[in-house]
């Protein structure tokens, strides 16, 4: 008797514990549904979208032709592509480094006990604030060849003006310093949220062995730090990869040096919207997400030797 009342105890019971699992998975699908059908609609549809219409030739009037490769041949024999993809490559290539080490460093210092240091840590995020095509103007004003104040204070120590815009040799670092200057706030926090992470004691033990600042950087903050590190250099890769707004705000179409500045999105852009030509600019952006999958790949592999996640 006892026997059977307890089967069916047990029974009752992984009938309330199945429901319960069934209520929490229900509810789980139905807090994330939002996100995963914008990200449907709204990222992956159009990727398969952009697919089909890089083998297509799409005339003003919104009819396709199957053209096979064709847009594909004739982007690999075009020079204005080429050169979009080295500027691409070579903003990415020296931006996220430095962006990376800024944060760090900018993380690190606002982490320390210093009287207002909640003032510090919102200066530093202020220009995540402000929306992409405002500090591209006001990155255009300061770079005024005539008027510009970085070019005035410059002249205070008897330098000659710089052509930020207009010089081929320097507008591809002008975008640079934008870059490395709007990221810099984002990433300290995501990293400073990191450094809270890391407990004190590492740190007094460390002091109790002698160990100087400097070496509890490198063997302590750092290898604890490179989760976050490698969130951070992943996301700002892929950012990079996608620079846009900052060279189109930035540059007329009149600009003589865009052509040394221009991007791959911003050749997609001006290829599919201003050309009209909505199968070759679709087959550009393409190989951009292939060069974001192929670096993203390799990092995922690459992770397993230096990221720490005790």
């Amino acid at each position: 008797m006892n026997e059977h009342v307890l089967e069916e105890k047990q029974t009752t019971m992984k009938k309330q514990t199945s429901k319960k699992n069934k209520n929490t998975y229900l509810w789980g699908w139905l807090l994330i549904a939002p996100t995963a059908i914008g990200l449907i609609v709204l990222n992956i549809i159009p990727v398969f979208q952009t697919l089909l219409m890089s083998f297509q030739n799409v005339s003003t009037f919104g009819t396709s032709a199957f053209v096979g490769l064709d847009n594909y041949i004739r982007m690999f024999s075009d020079a204005e592509f080429w050169q979009s993809l080295r500027n691409t490559l070579i903003y990415t290539v020296i931006q996220v480094p430095f962006t990376v080490i800024l944060s760090t460093i900018a993380a690190v210092l606002v982490n320390t006990k210093l009287k207002g240091v909640g003032i510090y840590r919102v200066i530093y995020f202020l220009p995540m604030i402000a929306a992409p095509a405002a500090v591209a103007m006001v990155w255009r004003w300061l770079y005024n060849s005539e008027f510009g104040l970085i070019n005035i204070a410059l002249g205070y120590f008897g330098l000659e003006n710089v052509q930020w815009l207009s010089d081929p040799n320097v507008v591809l670092w002008s975008i640079i310093i934008v870059g490395i200057w709007s990221n810099i706030g984002y990433n300290m926090i995501l990293l400073l949220a990191g450094l809270q992470e890391i407990p004190q004691e590492y740190y007094e033990a460390a002091t109790v062995d002698g160990a100087g600042k400097i070496r509890q950087f490198f063997q302590i903050t750092v290898p604890l730090l490179t989760p976050q590190l490698f969130f951070v250099l992943v996301t700002s890769v892929i950012s990079a990869l996608q620079i846009f707004d900052v060279i189109f705000i930035m540059f007329d179409v009149t600009n003589p040096s865009l052509n040394k500045a221009q991007s791959l999105v911003y050749m997609f852009f001006n290829e599919s919207f201003v050309l009209n030509d909505k199968g070759y600019g679709s087959a550009v952006v393409m190989v951009l997400v292939v060069i974001i999958m192929i670096i993203t790949a390799i990092q995922l592999i690459a992770q397993k030797k230096w990221v720490t996640y005790d």
